[in-house]
């Protein structure tokens, strides 16, 4: 399992035109399809006029959720070539939009694949990538005697604490990075 993954920071844009037709990407760090459905839907609000929505995305440290729609192109002439963008980069948790203005003249399937692809590296090129690391949410539970010994361990492996509640008997909320999680419990482990 890879415990790493590339995405992007934050939205951006990208521009490509060729004989009149306009093509305004949309590149935005994604979780989930819901997420990606809303996107969609505010997009389709502000270029309600646009042709088309052409989109490609994938999800996942494991980048096996994915789709690409050409949404009225002709098939495999855009979602693909956005898809391609994406894992030329190897992103995942990324979403493409391409929103088409139709110019008057037809710029066939090559000219389309070339326009959508060309787009979509416009918007990758606007953002930053970033590697992050897969974690995963961990609850402990201790006895407050114990507590200074949980700190220390939660210090020493700099993790950041989610929630938290002391009485008696405490319970902490981590995250806590996937390839450390069994090292890192065998520490906690000592303490309960």
């Amino acid at each position: 399992m890879d415990y790493q993954f590339k995405t992007i920071t934050k939205q951006s844009e990208g521009f490509f035109k060729d004989r009149g037709s306009k093509f305004f990407s949309y590149a935005f760090p994604v979780n989930n399809e819901n997420e990606i459905q809303e996107i969609q839907k505010k997009l389709r609000k502000k270029h309600f006029a646009a042709r088309h929505h052409v989109y490609a995305f994938r999800l996942g440290a494991d980048k096996k959720i994915f789709r690409a729609s050409d949404d009225g192109e002709p098939s495999n002439s855009s979602g693909p070539p956005i898809l391609g963008q994406i894992r030329s980069f190897d992103l995942t948790n990324i979403l493409i939009i391409v929103v088409r203005y139709f110019g008057g003249t037809k710029l066939g399937v090559p000219g389309l694949i070339n326009a959508y692809r060309t787009a979509a590296l416009d918007a990758i090129n606007n953002n930053k990538i970033i590697t992050q690391t897969v974690e995963e949410l961990i609850t402990i539970k201790f006895e407050y005697s114990k507590m200074n010994d949980i700190m220390r361990i939660i210090k020493k492996e700099k993790l950041n604490i989610l929630k938290s509640h002391f009485d008696n008997s405490c319970v902490i909320e981590l995250k806590i990075p996937k390839n450390d999680i069994e090292r890192i419990m065998q520490q906690f482990s000592k303490y309960k």
